[in-house]
């Protein structure tokens, strides 16, 4: 089990566009199995490749009560959204503690490969819908926060860089390398 480090907003990495997986070899297996453990320890329903500093188009998401139902998305795209909207109370792995309602497709169609380089189509709604739309803006370089008022999101980010300096001056996480 290997931990990787996740980026906290506002890290300039988290606005890199994740390129296209061509290879479905030992590294890219090694990379889900290591997300997969990083957000579960987070822990978190969702992780994006561009949010430990990999930037390409992979993601996992496990939104079930048991954590045992490991959903792996390469190259998704969204192929159809709903009309009909939702406003749902999102956080991020990257931007901790900080939580805000963003409006997206109550639910959408995904294309995307497996770890494995297999298509598939998965109709999601609810928490899936809104974890995978949140998780995919990241691989366009996107956070939930820039959907927010510029307002809120300054303050957010003062908010993030001030813990980052107290946990830099008590060797917190980001002096260990690790969150």
């Amino acid at each position: 089990m290997a931990l990787l480090k996740i980026l906290r907003y506002p890290d300039a990495r988290l606005h890199k566009v994740a390129k296209p997986v061509t290879e479905f070899g030992a590294r890219l297996q090694q990379l889900v199995a290591d997300m997969a453990d990083t957000m579960y320890d987070a822990p978190g329903v969702g992780l994006a490749a561009t949010q430990v500093d990999v930037h390409e188009r992979v993601v996992v998401i496990d939104v079930s009560e048991t954590h045992d139902q490991l959903k792996v998305f390469v190259n998704p795209e969204v192929v159809w959204a709903s009309e009909e909207k939702q406003v749902y109370d999102e956080g991020c792995l990257s931007v901790p503690g900080i939580y805000d309602g963003v409006e997206r497709p109550a639910r959408v169609k995904v294309r995307a490969l497996d770890q494995f380089g297999k298509a598939f189509e998965i109709d999601c709604d609810g928490l899936l819908a809104v974890c995978v739309q949140h998780e995919m803006d990241h691989l366009m370089g996107k956070v939930f926060v820039e959907y927010l008022s510029p307002l809120k999101r300054n303050r957010i980010k003062a908010k993030l860089l001030k813990e980052e300096r107290e946990m830099e001056r008590q060797g917190g996480p980001k002096a260990a390398g690790r969150r």
